[in-house]
């Protein structure tokens, strides 16, 4: 009872204390969305959902606690029931998801009238889908039959961001939006009626779930709660590169003949080539800033879209540096100093950050994003140039993400700083920025040529060229062993 009574209280005080900014946020929903911009934002809630039902099935998404997994799960207990706690707990999980993804549907399309219906038709319409997609997520746990459908619906889904994105769904969601209420109302049943009967479906499917499926699966969930409860972020990576090596056999070929500091670094270039997908999926992510743009973002959320995507593929060629500072006596039996290793590790992530920072600016330009922003503050260079920038930038992307795997776990000891919104600890602000403001500090030539756009930018592209340099050297050179 007390603690039914908690959560009640805690509801309560979000809404108290969220409800005003967002009343405010829905007072601005009111009347017609640029049509120009409805596409992008179709597309993003398109690529929203289909993240949440891949991170479910990622998940999962049914899992137990460890001490449930191991004494319960194998026990004669009925299993349904069981697992009635967890699946109450992903259906809460979804609903809350779906109200997101209903708010981002209406800001998609405006509400032309009669906002508090159209505003309840969303909701009704995202909560549907999210918990339809979770739904989905556990028969495809349960079922290898589901599995099929579970990826089509995924496939379904990026099909309809591209269309939205190129612009061929246009007419659709002009009249979506300007839809009459009683069409929203059976659009909204319907999706209802759909996800009620998936969710059946699950319930009665969760005494179907091998043991197998959810001892693994709660074993990497315990994995991954005992990292953020013990506050190590960088556990997570480990957790998830482990569960992906672990059941696979790998064919064991000759490494070229390379030079010293640069044989250790070949590992990074195997994993990549290992893993074609991820690398693929990497580089479809591109796009984001483009639809961003065409959604109306704003140019600092532009330009955090690109800090922040071309950081992590960077990050995600950088596990090597992360071992060698994991484990520096394996690194030193190697017999090569550990800043030349450190400078041929930075080869990959350099590429990978500079060609896809080229790309996503080259995508931006075509878009017209740059070139619209570029005219707004007088200037026409920067749309031309952009992709040059982005190749400028590779030294210090390499660097930050570099900087960033070779983090240390979380100081927990270092002040708490208090301010009026309340306490923050230090010790997981500096590990949080840790990497980030190298990359930035590196970048900063091209950032002022984002806000700045200048009509010439051939001296920002010389600075951006010697910062980004300089960042990645100095960094080499100021490294030890372990950091």
């Amino acid at each position: 009872m007390l603690d039914r009574y908690i959560t009640g209280f805690c509801v309560v005080m979000v809404l108290a204390v969220a409800g005003r900014p967002v009343s405010g946020v829905l007072a601005e929903l009111a009347g017609p969305v640029d049509p120009a911009r409805m596409s992008a934002g179709a597309a993003l809630v398109a690529l929203a959902l289909a993240g949440f039902l891949a991170a479910a099935r990622a998940a999962g998404p049914v899992v137990l606690s460890p001490a449930d997994a191991s004494w319960l799960l194998l026990s004669p207990l009925n299993r349904r029931h069981l697992l009635g706690r967890a699946g109450r707990t992903l259906l809460m999980v979804a609903v809350a998801a779906g109200a997101v993804l209903g708010l981002g549907a209406l800001a998609v399309l405006g509400a032309p009238d009669q906002l508090v219906w159209r505003l309840l038709g969303a909701l009704a319409l995202g909560v549907s889908a999210s918990v339809a997609a979770m739904a989905l997520a556990v028969l495809a746990q349960a079922s290898q039959s589901w599995q099929v459908w579970l990826t089509a619906a995924l496939v379904a889904l990026l099909v309809l961001a591209a269309v939205a994105v190129s612009g061929q769904a246009r007419t659709v969601l002009a009249i979506a939006a300007s839809a009459p209420l009683q069409a929203v109302t059976a659009a909204a049943s319907a999706a209802a009626v759909v996800a009620a009967l998936l969710v059946r479906q699950a319930s009665a499917a969760l005494d179907r779930i091998p043991a197998r499926d959810i001892l693994t699966t709660s074993t990497r969930a315990g994995h991954a709660a005992n990292a953020a409860v013990g506050l190590d972020p960088g556990a997570l990576t480990w957790i998830a590169e482990d569960n992906h090596w672990r059941a696979r056999k790998l064919a064991s070929r000759q490494w070229p003949p390379l030079p010293a500091p640069l044989a250790p670094a070949w590992q990074d270039w195997r994993r990549l080539a290992r893993r074609p997908g991820r690398l693929a999926t990497l580089f479809a992510m591109a796009a984001l800033p483009a639809v961003l743009a065409q959604a109306g973002g704003a140019p600092a959320l532009l330009g955090a879209a690109l800090l922040a995507g071309g950081l992590a593929v960077a990050a995600a060629s950088a596990s090597g540096a992360r071992r060698d500072r994991d484990n520096p006596a394996l690194a030193r039996l190697i017999g090569v100093g550990h800043r030349p290793v450190l400078a041929a590790r930075a080869v990959l992530p350099a590429l990978l950050s500079g060609a896809w920072t080229a790309v996503a600016l080259g995508a931006l330009t075509l878009t017209g994003g740059a070139v619209r922003d570029a005219a707004a503050a007088g200037g026409a260079g920067f749309g031309a140039w952009g992709w040059l920038f982005g190749l400028l930038a590779a030294p210090a992307l390499a660097a930050g993400a570099l900087r960033m795997a070779r983090r240390g776990p979380i100081d927990h000891s270092l002040p708490v700083i208090d301010t009026p919104g309340g306490a923050i600890p230090t010790g997981p602000l500096i590990w949080a920025a840790t990497g980030v403001d190298l990359a930035l500090i590196g970048c900063l030539p091209a950032a002022a040529a984002w806000a700045l756009q200048p009509a010439e930018p051939g001296a920002f592209l010389a600075a951006q060229a010697v910062l980004g340099v300089a960042a990645l050297g100095g960094y080499v050179w100021r490294a030890r062993t372990s950091e």
